[in-house]
């Protein structure tokens, strides 16, 4: 029954050949991390098990360095292994990235070989909105994706089969004064120094990811500090005039 089940989702021959070539896992962990409004990096490590296709290995690798790089990335690579570091001057340009590379590459590993057949299509999507309050930013970050196409549910809803064992998906978000789960969405497993927060992703399931931090807003401040220059300057100009009673009027 359960393998009439997997037949009828028409996903039997994409888990079997992927538990067959990757005896061991595929480990993803992808971090945002933010220095300050207009400063942070995307960064995306993929580890891949020994017994993945050499052949198989480098071409999904060759195609993930060249998007990496076409958006400003610097690409550290070894064998079975890769890290991106991907840098982002804003909100947009952040959004803009993860959707173009991240959310894609994350998980949807596209075997291009004879003898793979690629994962289900993954449906994901990441968006950033950020609200000024003078002096702060409110920062409101959500990452969607189903990977419900990864598990084959039973009739009760139970999942008959995930390859939870052989794909390992993280996602880390890195603020300067610390963030918080939105309720309703996914709890995070792990704080990181108070600074951080850390969620595993489960195959089979459908996740939301959404949180809120604060960071300074440079313009605000720098407005601000004008004012205070101006109020300062006045304040002092007055002081150096002298007041009538002061002033010497000839006879």
């Amino acid at each position: 029954r359960a393998i009439g089940q997997i037949g009828r989702q028409g996903l039997w021959l994409s888990l079997l050949v992927l538990t067959l070539l990757l005896t061991g896992c595929v480990e993803s962990s992808v971090g945002i991390r933010f220095d300050s409004p207009q400063r942070g990096e995307i960064t995306q490590r993929l580890r891949l098990a020994d017994s993945l296709g050499s052949q198989t290995t480098q071409q999904w690798l060759d195609s993930i360095q060249r998007q990496s790089r076409a958006l400003g990335g610097h690409v550290e690579r070894s064998r079975q292994a890769l890290t991106i570091t991907i840098p982002f001057t804003s909100g947009a340009d952040l959004e803009k990235k993860f959707n173009r590379l991240l959310s894609q590459a994350l998980i949807k590993i596209d075997l291009n070989h004879q003898l793979a057949s690629p994962l289900p299509a993954i449906d994901a999507h990441f968006s950033f909105h950020q609200s000024n309050f003078l002096l702060l930013e409110r920062n409101r970050l959500r990452y969607d994706v189903d990977l419900r196409p990864l598990g084959v549910p039973a009739t009760g809803g139970n999942v008959v089969f995930s390859p939870a064992k052989l794909l390992d998906l993280e996602f880390c978000l890195i603020t300067p004064w610390g963030a918080r789960s939105v309720k309703g969405a996914l709890l995070p497993e792990i704080v990181v120094g108070n600074r951080g927060l850390n969620w595993s992703l489960i195959p089979g399931q459908q996740h939301r990811i959404e949180a809120i931090f604060w960071l300074p807003n440079p313009l605000g401040i720098g407005t601000l500090v004008i004012v205070l220059l101006v109020l300062v300057g006045l304040y002092v100009k007055s002081q150096g005039q002298p007041t009538r009673s002061e002033t010497v009027i000839p006879s």
